[in-house]
């Protein structure tokens, strides 16, 4: 009797033990963890950008651009952006009513002034980038908590930088394209091609992966 009371006691703390060390219900799971890049993008760092960009498409500082905004142009890091899937460049709707005011577009057929002019500065300490709007010099910040098809939209709206405006750049050499990766859900930003009305080629951190030309840009430095 003895042993048979030794012998469930210790079934019973092992059970316990293995009840203790499996993941609770709810726990983090892989699809809350940052997406990660396919085969053959790779994370781009401060000294890679310039080197890349370098080789890369220029375009000249409009004349519509005023004296400050051609000033930030002529810095290593001032670009424009043009979305793979139509073939529009993004701009900073500034003049939206809020709350959408600074909300990012894919729709401009040319870069025409600071509207499409982005800078895009480098932190050292979280290996990411900051992209900040040269039409209202703010920084793009990933809007979490809007609702419905808005969640996650990029407004330039932001005097500060947190995790809200941080970015990770990836680069993919074999089709000359690059990818962002917001700091704050993971999520890869795409060009919303199908919305309608004033939000149609919004930009939003929605992807959980590059599957296409919805997530793929052109970079285009901007210089003076």
């Amino acid at each position: 009797m003895r042993r048979t009371t030794s012998a469930l006691l210790a079934l019973s703390a092992l059970l316990t033990a293995s009840v203790l060390a499996a993941p609770a219900a709810g726990a983090t799971s892989q699809d809350d963890r940052p997406a990660a890049a396919p085969p053959g993008w790779e994370k781009v760092d401060g000294a890679d950008l310039a080197r890349i960009a370098g080789g890369g498409p220029k375009i000249p500082a409009p004349a519509a651009m005023n004296r400050g905004v051609s000033a930030q142009a002529d810095e290593p890091g001032a670009f424009a952006l043009k979305s793979v899937r139509n073939g529009k460049f993004t701009a900073t709707e500034k003049n939206y009513a809020a709350p959408d005011t600074g909300i990012l577009r894919a729709r401009s057929a040319s870069v025409t002034g600071g509207w499409e002019g982005y800078a895009l500065e480098w932190h050292e300490a979280t290996q990411t980038y900051a992209l900040k709007a040269l039409a209202n010099n703010r920084y793009v910040a990933v809007e979490g908590a809007y609702p419905g098809n808005t969640q996650n939209i990029l407004r330039a709206r932001s005097a500060g930088v947190g995790t809200w405006e941080r970015f990770t750049l990836y680069y993919n050499e074999d089709v000359d394209r690059w990818a962002l990766q917001s700091a704050l859900n993971g999520r890869f930003v795409a060009m919303e091609n199908s919305y309608t009305g004033s939000l149609q080629y919004a930009l939003r951190a929605r992807s959980l992966e590059v599957t296409g030309s919805w997530e793929q840009f052109e970079l285009h430095q901007i210089v003076g």
